[in-house]
Order: structure tokens, then C-alpha cells, then sequence
């Protein structure tokens, strides 16, 4: 059978073929079911809820295993950065968020069905307008101390933590995911949320009053009032800096890829690691 158009849904009976032969580990076989799989894309998690075929844990990790070389090549394909690197981003918070979702797709496992990222933002945003928030401070109270979001303290290097829609489906990320989701969540409510690229934690500030509060996501939305960090001996005067200045979502993008590096090198992932320094080399 002739496989469908690149990205098309796969005919459920070749699917249900291939999917049965992930527990054959002879290389040809392996090699077959790649290109076949190749075809659809890298993505396979609508079409597999409806198969018959159920997967072992094992199978799914082959299934996802074979589906990443799709998903890397989409991601380069897919990938524009603006031509003034991240600067230019300082404002354009739609094209930062389109960057944020083809990065969560290529980090998705492909098999797992879940929200696009922009849906599940939608979701959250819609969420904490039922729930009554009108501010930040509400906002913030919504996410993180009523554990809808928390730090991922039990590996803080996972490449899942970049991969926003998996971070809000899970409810776990580290520093940077859980802030730029508090900030996009914001945003969808009209409300003011800076990003503070402090280095090592990154954290948030929203301001009430017209006071400057500094919010860290990763520590269940402890509040610190700015002046009082300020007022550290513990902080370097570069760090004070720092501390008083708003980030943009260039900045962001690039700690994220950064972020998705030093994962990539701990992981020994050279494929990965290669793909992620050329899309942070487009930014700089």
C-alpha cells in the first residue's frame, strides 16, 4: 500500500500494521517501519486513539522514537525566525507564541493525544475568569497556590519542561516555562506581567499599588517585594540590575533554547543538541 501524502492521516489498517511490528527489533524492520512512519509526519496521536492496536510502554517509546526525525525536520522546516534576530521580537508577542508552539510540537512524544499549546493557554486563560481573577496577584494565586502549576523538582532538566503544552497538561516545568506561562495567561486577561531574566531563577514582577513585586513561579508564587531584594547584600550590583529590568520574549526564546542545550548535552541527544544551536544561532 502506498502511504498517503506527508502529514496526511495514515489508512488505520497500515497504521495497525505498523504498529504491530514495534516489538520487532531487526534493524530492516525497524528501518521499514521509520520511512513508512516518516510519510505521516511526526505526529501520530489522533490516528492512534482510533486503532485497535494497543501499546505496551515500550512500544511507546519506539513509536516516539521513530516519529522524532519527522518532527525534527518540521521544526527546521517550520522554524522563521525575524530577521532581526531576537531583538526584533521585543514586541511581537504572537510571533514569540508561534515560536513557543513549534517548539512544543517537536518536543511532544507524537503519540500522546493533548491540546496545542495556544488552546491550552485559551483553556487556562478561560479557567481563571471563571474562577473570578481580575489581577495579577489573583492570577497568580490561581495557577501556583492552588496547584494547577508547580516545579518540576523531580528533573529540572526534562526537555518537557520547554514544551509548554506538556508543562499546563502535567503541571510541572521549571522556572522559565512556568513564568512565560503566567505571563501568556496574563496577557490573554489584559493583565501587566514582566519577565525578569535573573540569571539562574528566572522570575516574574507585577506591580501593585504601583509597587514592583517580584513573583517566583517555580516557589508556588512566593511574593518578595522588589525593594526588599534590592536591599540583599547576598546580590551583586549586576544582579540589582538585572533585578529591576523587564525582560522581552527574544530574551526569553533564547534562555529557553539555551535551557533545551544544556539538556541536550546531558542527555548525549547530538541531533537534537545540533537542531537546538541552529535555531538559537537564527535568534543571534
Amino acid at each position: 500500500m502506498t502511504p498517503a501524502g506527508p502529514g496526511a492521516p495514515p489508512p488505520p489498517a497500515e497504521l495497525d500494521a505498523l504498529l504491530r511490528l514495534l516489538d520487532d527489533e531487526t534493524p530492516e524492520v525497524r528501518e521499514t517501519i521509520g520511512a513508512r512512519l516518516a510519510s505521516y509526519g511526526g505526529d501520530l496521536s489522533e490516528s492512534i486513539t482510533d486503532s485497535s492496536v494497543s501499546l505496551s510502554d515500550n512500544e511507546h517509546r519506539v513509536l516516539s522514537d521513530l516519529l522524532l526525525p519527522s518532527r525534527r525536520a518540521t521544526l527546521e522546516q517550520e522554524w522563521q525566525a525575524p530577521s532581526g534576530g531576537a531583538a526584533a521580537l521585543r514586541e511581537d508577542w504572537d510571533r514569540f507564541e508561534a515560536l513557543l508552539r513549534a517548539i512544543s510540537d517537536y518536543l511532544h512524544d507524537g503519540v500522546t493525544i493533548r491540546q496545542p499549546l495556544s488552546d491550552a493557554l485559551d483553556l487556562l486563560a478561560e479557567e481563571a475568569t471563571q474562577d473570578g481573577v481580575t489581577n495579577s496577584m489573583e492570577l497568580r494565586s490561581f495557577l501556583f497556590e492552588q496547584d494547577r502549576l508547580s516545579g518540576n523538582n523531580d528533573d529540572l532538566l526534562d526537555p518537557r519542561n520547554s514544551d509548554l503544552a506538556w508543562s499546563i497538561a502535567e503541571g510541572k516545568s521549571n522556572p522559565l516555562g512556568l513564568g512565560i506561562i503566567f505571563i501568556l495567561v496574563g496577557r490573554r486577561l489584559g493583565l501587566e506581567i514582566e519577565p525578569v531574566n535573573f540569571p539562574g531563577h528566572f522570575l516574574t514582577r507585577i506591580f501593585q499599588d504601583g509597587y514592583p513585586i517580584i513573583i517566583d513561579c517555580y516557589d508556588h508564587g512566593q511574593v518578595h517585594l522588589q525593594s526588599s531584594l534590592l536591599e540583599s547584600p547576598d546580590l551583586t550590583r549586576e544582579f540589582k540590575k538585572v533585578l529591576k529590568q523587564a525582560a522581552h520574549p527574544g530574551i526569553m526564546l533564547v534562555r529557553l533554547l539555551n535551557n533545551l542545550e544544556n539538556t541536550f548535552l546531558e542527555r548525549n541527544r547530538p541531533l537534537d543538541l545540533k537542531l537546538v544551536r541552529k535555531l538559537r544561532e537564527s535568534l543571534t
